[in-house]
């Protein structure tokens, strides 16, 4: 990468990086393309040097922010091919993420959620992909016997996601995160799908179980 560039591409992140703080704090429709601006420390045209507008701004820190938690989530399920531990090492990861990355957690839990554009036109193709990571665990824990073959592998994903979007938008709404512990929803939230999709198998046991 030439030094031009990686200048370019490091005022871009420092951009996205104050849009964060601004719509969080302020809210997307209330903040201003200024107010990030300034925040960042750069010139109010320069925004427009990146990004075509405040909603395209918006966008592009859900694209960015996915980009990260694919790349995480890949190392983190490397090397580990049980299915079972895969489901559990991606809901602490998920959970996690929203705890150390508060911000723009709720950015993407509450702002995006009020872009008409995201929610009607926009193909959320990186959303997919981190859903399809899951898909892809039922499918290959299926092959090995452990979880039921009539279990759809796209009604899973989509179940699991909304479990964990729900409560990450409830801990993010409750301003203090107090409401209850991102731990124990990661165990709870992990437990219960593997336990729904474990076949009747005695030997197969969940994490409850081993412990008690």
């Amino acid at each position: 990468m030439s030094e031009a560039s990686e200048r370019r591409t490091n005022k871009r992140s420092l951009i996205i990086e104050a849009a964060v703080e601004v719509f969080a704090e302020r809210g997307f429709h209330q903040a201003r393309v200024s107010d990030v601006a300034r925040r960042a420390g750069v010139a109010d045209g320069t925004i427009y040097l990146y990004f075509r507008n405040k909603e395209d701004l918006l966008l592009s820190i859900f694209e960015e922010k996915m980009d990260i938690l694919l790349a995480s989530l890949g190392e983190i399920l490397e090397g580990v091919h049980d299915p079972i531990e895969r489901i559990r090492r991606f809901t602490h990861f998920h959970f996690d993420q929203v705890r150390v990355n508060r911000l723009a957690a709720e950015v993407l839990q509450v702002e995006l959620r009020l872009s008409n554009k995201f929610m009607k036109e926009y193909r959320p193709e990186k959303l997919w992909s981190y859903l399809g990571v899951f898909g892809q665990i039922v499918r290959d824990g299926q092959a090995q016997g452990l979880f039921r073959p009539n279990i759809d592998p796209f009604i899973a994903m989509w179940s699991f996601f909304g479990a964990m979007d729900e409560l990450a938008m409830q801990w993010v709404l409750s301003k203090k995160g107090d409401r209850f512990s991102l731990d124990a929803a990661a165990v709870q939230v992990a437990e219960t799908f593997i336990r729904g999709m474990l076949v009747d198998d005695p030997a197969v046991k969940t994490k409850n179980e081993e412990v008690s």
